[in-house]
């Protein structure tokens, strides 16, 4: 086992191990410990859970891969990771940021796509399918102006996948 794994698996269980200790991860939604953000409502509009996870996907951004395939209006993306822990927080972040979109519940995350996509969800489809080590996401759209975003987003998030938090991108996103 080469020593960036080794490295990879024991950040991962340390992780989990201080997630757990401090009782913040349950089965059914996995999530970590944010003491002192601003994410209980106020500023960040409830978002706390869903921070959580988004933590800890980008804090074991290296354990996950990602293939991006552009189509015929929109992108298809299959995110997978070999760990099951991390196969179920990616998951868990995919199911949960459709049903906020479905149910207009806005995002606060850096990000130039994500504002776009919320206020246009009722114009472009999105489905998922679960995959034993991950999840399989195709978005589309008939609306030539809004393919781009879909496409521009998918690339946001592979950002993130191979960089973790540096690949938020520092200046070139906004916080909405």
């Amino acid at each position: 086992m080469n020593r960036q794994l080794r490295l990879g698996i024991i950040l991962f269980l340390l992780t989990i191990s201080l997630a757990f200790t401090a009782g913040q991860i349950t089965q059914a939604t996995p999530r970590i410990a944010c003491q002192g953000c601003m994410m209980d409502g106020g500023m960040m509009g409830g978002n706390r859970q869903d921070m959580g996870i988004v933590h800890q996907l980008l804090a074991n951004h290296s354990l996950i891969r990602r293939t991006v395939k552009e189509i015929p209006g929109g992108v298809r993306t299959v995110t997978e990771a070999d760990i099951p822990q991390v196969t179920a927080v990616i998951q868990a972040h995919v199911k949960s940021m459709h049903r906020r979109v479905d149910e207009g519940r806005r995002f606060a995350m850096m990000s130039r796509t994500l504002p776009i996509m919320f206020r246009n969800a009722n114009r472009y489809e999105r489905k998922f399918e679960l995959t034993p080590k991950g999840i399989v996401v195709t978005k589309t759209s008939d609306d030539p102006n809004l393919v781009p975003v879909l496409r521009e987003h998918s690339r946001e998030v592979s950002g993130f996948v191979e960089g973790g938090k540096p690949g938020m991108g520092g200046g070139r996103r906004r916080w909405w």
